[in-house]
C-alpha cells in the first residue's frame, strides 16, 4: 500500500528512570516516534496485562518535547498475542495509553490466542483466519493514516491549550517590552 515501516527493536533499552534519556535506544525510540505518521503497539498478554517491557518503552515516549507532542493525532494499530485462549486485555490497555498519548487510535485490533501455534520456526506468521485479520488491521492503519494525515492537527486540537499558549505568549511579549 505504499507504507514505509520501521521496526523498533527494543533489545537493551532501559528501564525509565534507570538511564539519562540520552541513553541511544532511548533516543532511536524517540526519532522513530517523531517520524513515523502511524504506529503499531503489540504485546503479550502476561497475566491479564500488557508486559512490563511495553509499558517501559511507552513511558520513554515523552508527552511533548518543548511544544511538540510527538504522538499526537498520529494513528495507532493495537494487536496482542496470548500464550492461551484469546483475551483483550492487552489491547485495551494499548487502547486506552494511546488514548492518553493523544493518538487517533484505529476501530479495529487484533489478538492472536495461542500464538505458539500460530509461527513459524523462522518467525512468520502461518497462514490462517488471524494473520488475515493482522492484514485487515494493517491496511485499516494505511487508510485511517491517509484519511487523517492533513486534518489531524485540527482533529486534537484544544481550547484550553491554545489559551495556554496564548498566555504563555503574552508573558513573553510582555517580559520584552520591559
Amino acid at each position: 500500500m505504499g507504507a514505509e515501516t520501521r521496526i523498533y527493536d527494543l533489545r537493551g533499552m532501559p528501564m525509565p528512570d534507570a538511564e539519562p534519556d540520552s541513553h541511544p535506544k532511548v533516543q532511536e525510540l524517540r526519532e522513530l516516534t517523531m517520524w513515523a505518521e502511524g504506529m503499531v503497539w503489540t504485546s503479550p498478554e502476561r497475566h491479564g496485562a500488557i508486559t512490563g517491557i511495553m509499558k517501559a518503552q511507552i513511558d520513554w515516549i515523552p508527552l511533548n518535547v518543548g511544544s511538540v507532542r510527538p504522538t499526537q493525532g498520529k494513528t495507532l494499530a493495537v494487536m496482542q498475542v496470548s500464550g492461551g485462549s484469546q483475551s483483550f486485555n492487552s489491547v485495551n490497555t494499548l487502547r486506552l495509553l494511546g488514548r492518553w498519548m493523544r493518538m487517533l487510535t484505529i476501530p479495529n485490533q487484533s489478538s492472536v490466542a495461542k500464538a505458539f501455534q500460530e509461527f513459524e520456526e523462522d518467525g512468520r506468521m502461518k497462514p490462517s483466519a488471524y494473520f488475515d485479520r493482522v492484514v485487515d488491521v494493517m491496511e485499516e492503519l494505511v487508510k485511517f493514516t491517509l484519511l487523517t494525515r492533513d486534518s489531524a492537527e485540527s482533529l486534537v486540537d484544544r481550547y484550553s491549550e491554545r489559551k495556554e499558549s496564548a498566555q504563555a505568549l503574552s508573558k513573553r511579549v510582555s517580559l520584552q517590552k520591559i
